[in-house]
C-alpha cells in the first residue's frame, strides 16, 4: 500500500535521505522545512508524489495549518517523522537566555507541536506511525552538547507518554535514537555560544576527541527507517548505528553498576 509521510526537517540530512527513501519506494511524501527550495530537485524527479511544504515548526499556529494542508494535499498521513532540529554547541553556563528557548522552540516544542497537529487525524483513521527522531546521547548530558541533549531528551519523555495515550487508537510511536551522522547539524544548523575562558581547556580536549570525522552518510541511515516504518509492532525505542549502540548498551551498564554500588543509600528512605 502506497503510504502517505509527513517529514519535518526534509531539505537536507536524514531529512531529505528519508525523503528520498519513501519515494524510491512508491511512497508520497509531504517535505517540511523552512527553506524547501533544496526539494525542487526531489520535486522534478517525482511528480505529484512529493509535496514541499514551507513551515517553522517553532510557530504553533502554521503548524496546524501545515498539518491540514498535507492531509489535503493527499488525502491521510502514515508516516509522521519528527526530525526538524537544530545545534547549541557550548557550555551551559555560555548560553544565553534567548539562545536556550531558541533551542528547544525547535527541537522539544517544535515536535511536540507537530504531534499534537497530527494526532487527531490519525486516530480518526485508527492507524498511523510516528517516528520521533532524538540522539542517542538522550541517556545523559555531554559536555557542550549538553542542551541539545536535555531537549532531546525531554521529547523521549514527551513521546513515551504519547504512545502510552495514543497507542489505544491505532497510532505506533518509536523514538529513534540516532547515532553520528554528515547530516550539517555541526554547521548550517548550529549556534556557538561566546566561549569563555574557563572551559577552554576542556573545550580543546573534546573538539581533539571528536576531530574532524563528520559520520556515515545520513543515506546509509534510510533502509533503516524503512524498515522500522514497515513493521507490524514496531519498537518503543530504536538506536540507529552500530558504534551508537555499543555506547549506549555501555552506558546503561555502568548507569546500572551505579545504581547497584548506592542501593544501600537509596535504600536509606522511604518511597
Amino acid at each position: 500500500m502506497t503510504r502517505v509521510w509527513f517529514i519535518t526537517g526534509a531539505s537536507r540530512g536524514l531529512g531529505r535521505a528519508f525523503a528520498e527513501a519513501a519515494l524510491r519506494a512508491g511512497d508520497r511524501v509531504v517535505g517540511a522545512a523552512r527553506d524547501v527550495e533544496p526539494l525542487a530537485d526531489l520535486v522534478r524527479e517525482h511528480p505529484g508524489d512529493l509535496v514541499p511544504l514551507p513551515l517553522d515548526v517553532t510557530d504553533r499556529v502554521a503548524v496546524f495549518e501545515g498539518v491540514e494542508r498535507a492531509v489535503a494535499a493527499f488525502g491521510r498521513l502514515d508516516v509522521v517523522v519528527n526530525n526538524a532540529g537544530v545545534m547549541l554547541l557550548g557550555m551551559v553556563e555560555e548560553a544565553t537566555e534567548e539562545q536556550i528557548r531558541a533551542h528547544f522552540d525547535v527541537n522539544l516544542f517544535g515536535a511536540i507541536w507537530v504531534t499534537q497537529a497530527v494526532l487527531p487525524h490519525l486516530r480518526a483513521q485508527g492507524s498511523g506511525r510516528i517516528l520521533q527522531v532524538t540522539t542517542m546521547g538522550t541517556g545523559g548530558g555531554f559536555p557542550m552538547v549538553g542542551l541539545y541533549a536535555a531537549a532531546k531528551s525531554a521529547l523521549d519523555s514527551v513521546s513515551e507518554a504519547v504512545a502510552g495515550e495514543a497507542g489505544q487508537f491505532g497510532v505506533k510511536v518509536t523514538i529513534v535514537q540516532m547515532g553520528g551522522y554528515d547530516t550539517g547539524l555541526f554547521t548550517t544548523g548550529t549556534t556557538l555560544t561566546e566561549p569563555g575562558p574557563h572551559y577552554q581547556e576542556l573545550r580543546d580536549r573534546l573538539i581533539e576527541m571528536w576531530g574532524d570525522e563528520a559520520g556515515p552518510a545520513p543515506e546509509t541511515a534510510a533502509p533503516v527507517i524503512m524498515e522500522l516504518a514497515g513493521l507490524p509492532e514496531p519498537p518503543r525505542r530504536l538506536i540507529v548505528g552500530a558504534a551508537s549502540y555499543d555506547i549506549v548498551q555501555q552506558g546503561l551498564e555502568d548507569r546500572v553498576a551505579e545504581h547497584r554500588a548506592w542501593e544501600h543509600l537509596s535504600r536509606k528512605a522511604p518511597g
